[in-house]
């Protein structure tokens, strides 16, 4: 059995693989782990020797099979108790990372089982992210940035790409949660801000950074 902290790293390593081409360098996990090189280099070695990444200096870290199915299925509990926090308890969806972050590590592939069946086996996460399946497979989205929408296109926020508390809490406060519905009005050319009419027809102005964080289903 793994311990928390090289669940976290198998974790974070598998995240950022899907952000570069190519093996993870050791520094680029420091900064995801708030920790110093030192430290994840130690730990690298040891879960290389638990055959779990692949490692050699100065080549950077990639996981192997086994280490990507465990980082899969961390993610996998992270999100369907994201889901459970805020579909059956009523959190918000800026409240219920941290808790989650706990829950992901119960060693029980049976609770796991009931609780996707339970909420009726949930393809995405409070945030649109996808939930994989219990054999590892993410389900595919045609979601496409607010930012890259012409002026006159329309869809529903299906996710987002900041998890920030703030980010999270300022959408909030603009009413545009999962599954509101907006018509993108206009396109600024000079700063690339945007504004949107809701359904329920407010007019919005949003900025470059906001419209390229959230996730439009057309």
């Amino acid at each position: 059995m793994n311990s928390f902290t090289e669940e976290n790293y198998l974790k974070a390593i598998y995240k950022l693989t899907e952000q570069s081409v190519g093996n993870v360098t050791t520094n680029a996990i420091a900064e995801v782990m708030n920790t110093k090189a030192a430290s994840v280099t130690d730990m690298v070695k040891k879960l290389a020797d638990k055959k779990l990444v692949n490692y050699a200096k100065y080549q950077g870290v990639s996981l192997t099979k086994k280490g990507e199915d465990i980082a899969i299925q961390i993610i996998r509990k992270h999100r369907l108790w994201e889901f459970f926090l805020v579909n059956k308890l009523n959190f918000k969806w800026d409240e219920v990372h941290d808790i989650a972050e706990e829950l992901e590590h119960i060693n029980s592939s049976a609770l796991i089982d009931r609780l996707d069946e339970f909420l009726g086996y949930p393809k995405y996460d409070p945030h649109g992210d996808p939930i994989p399946s219990k054999n590892g497979i993410f389900s595919a989205n045609n979601f496409y940035k607010l930012l890259k929408l012409n002026e006159g296109d329309s869809g529903k926020v299906a996710g987002v790409c900041d998890h920030s508390n703030t980010f999270l809490q300022y959408l909030e406060k603009q009413k545009l949660g999962l599954g509101t519905s907006v018509y993108l009005t206009e396109k600024n050319e000079y700063d690339q801000s945007v504004v949107i009419t809701t359904t329920d027809g407010r007019v919005l102005f949003l900025s470059k950074e906001v419209a390229n964080n959230i996730l439009i289903a057309k």
